[in-house]
């Protein structure tokens, strides 16, 4: 066991018997104070923190990042030094590192952006997954700069990726890019059993891991360092993670290794796309985040739509936000504390010059999922969802890629004249819009109260259909009835049904049993 193992475990010991999880400190801080902290306001944080137990002392130490006294931690100073997470002066503890809890993302719903919500089936309990370390933003004696192997904390991607990663159970999985190791925690909490391999190019992130496997209680995580898939080539996995260094920088500049890849444009997230499938196995999953470049005369659909295609994989690719250039500068120039210093001028034209001189219009962000399925037409569907859908995603994610499967096999058989039974989809409501006292609505909309919270317009045969379909008969006589009730001719309610149907099968609007 590492030297640092033991101060650690004790470490974990003190921490959650202080109640330092994400829930002790959301009940210390209050709405208003836990909201002045996102807005970066610490003011009143401190105020309410000043009861001197040792959950106020530890969510000032590590949460706020702002010195306290050695025995408010009661006892547990010695072993925060030993564990190089704080030094200690003057009779007070500064924090070296940043000590972030985590709770688990399964089965509850959160807010898009927000990594630590109330959940459950997690490892120590009330929905505590585990704690994640990284770095201060600034680290001691570095001048005011991000260090070039910087580790990235807990932030609004890294929980945006947890809750995306699906509940199947799985036996070996890679976390590909760990940093912090928040991925590969989570994943602990979900897979008790399971082999997990993390790998980083940064050795400082890989240390950083290694402690926040300890205090999380995670044992047996291979760590490997390399850079892209090489750790692993060969190797084999049931589901693949990653938060990737997929900022698309200036050409060549790799100043920060936990967000650029040093690749140009957006070739780290294509060739992860292109290249991961072959270290799945059959009925395996690759997920992850990615930034994709829109550039001018090519559909963004197109672009990211060909990866897929070279993936061999089902897949689905959501992108959930889009920036202009000069937006995309900003957001990473002030990620990396260059905002207002004599460079910044400068490193914003390099930005713009590079993104003009490719063409680029815009910059995607989103999620990726792919499924090696071995099929000769694999499932691909790449759309844009920019409202507020049910998390945590993973709970539905692989019945997304059932649907698109599904659709493509229905779609296939009604071609070839043929139909199989079909269902409504749980939580499917139907509203009708009209003039009041209107005996014919002007239209008819089938809404997801859950998942994807899709809507579509629909005709009179898919809203009769999603009243009776359940599975048991054949769409075929169902049709028939349809058309007699509403006068119809049937031939022309079934050709309309072959038409329509595939799509919101497609969008889980209907199952097929």
């Amino acid at each position: 066991m590492p030297d640092f193992c033991v101060p650690l475990a004790r470490v974990r010991a003190g921490l959650l018997e202080a109640g330092y999880t994400v829930g002790g400190v959301r009940a210390l801080l209050g709405p208003v104070a836990g909201g002045a902290l996102a807005r970066d306001e610490i003011v009143p944080a401190l105020r309410a923190t000043g009861g001197g137990t040792p959950l106020d002392a530890l969510t000032r130490l590590f949460w706020l990042q702002v010195p306290v006294d050695a025995h408010a931690v009661k006892g547990l100073a010695d072993d925060l030094v030993g564990a190089a997470l704080a030094e200690l002066s003057g009779g007070q503890l500064r924090p070296l590192l940043h000590v972030e809890p985590l709770e688990s993302v399964d089965g509850v719903e959160g807010a898009d952006g927000v990594d630590s919500v109330d959940g459950v089936d997690s490892v120590d309990g009330d929905g505590h997954a585990g704690y994640a370390v990284s770095d201060l933003k600034v680290r001691p004696g570095s001048g005011g700069a991000v260090a070039p192997d910087h580790v990235v904390g807990v932030g609004g991607a890294s929980g945006n990726l947890a809750r995306l990663v699906i509940h199947s159970p799985v036996d070996n999985i890679l976390d590909l890019g760990t940093g912090c190791g928040v991925q590969a925690v989570h994943l602990a909490a979900r897979n008790r059993h399971a082999r997990i391999a993390a790998t980083d190019v940064n050795p400082r992130a890989l240390d950083l891991a290694a402690m926040s496997f300890v205090l999380s209680g995670v044992d047996g995580v291979e760590l490997l360092e390399g850079p892209f898939l090489e750790p692993v080539r060969g190797r084999r996995f049931d589901l693949i993670v990653s938060n990737p260094p997929f900022v698309v920088a200036p050409s060549g500049d790799r100043r920060f290794t936990y967000r650029e890849s040093g690749m140009p444009g957006d070739d780290f997230c294509r060739r992860l796309v292109a290249e991961a499938p072959a270290l799945l196995n059959d009925g395996g999953h690759c997920q992850l985040l990615a930034n994709w470049l829109h550039v001018e005369d090519v559909p963004w659909d197109e672009r990211v739509g060909a990866w897929a295609r070279e993936s061999g994989c089902d897949a689905w690719i959501v992108q959930r936000d889009v920036q202009d250039p000069a937006e995309y500068a900003e957001l990473w120039l002030r990620d990396s504390c260059e905002a207002g210093t004599p460079e910044y001028a400068s490193r914003y034209e390099a930005w713009l010059d590079h993104f003009e001189r490719r063409g680029v219009t815009g910059i995607g962000f989103g999620w990726i999922t792919l499924r090696r399925t071995g099929a000769e037409r694999p499932a691909v569907r790449v759309e844009e969802i920019r409202h507020a859908v049910e998390q945590p995603v993973g709970a539905y994610a692989g019945r997304v890629l059932d649907g698109l499967a599904a659709a493509e096999e229905f779609s296939t058989a009604c071609g070839q004249g043929g139909m199989t039974t079909l269902r409504a989809a749980p939580g499917i409501v139907q509203e009708q819009i009209g003039a009041p006292g209107a005996e014919d609505p002007e239209r008819i909309v089938l809404r997801q109260t859950g998942g994807l919270r899709r809507a579509a317009g629909v005709g009179t045969v898919e809203a009769g259909l999603a009243g009776v379909c359940d599975g048991t008969l054949p769409l075929e006589p169902l049709l028939d009835a349809i058309a007699q009730l509403t006068g119809m001719d049937a031939a022309q309610v079934r050709a309309h049904a072959a038409v329509v149907l595939p799509e919101l099968v497609a969008d889980g609007f209907f199952e097929v049993p």
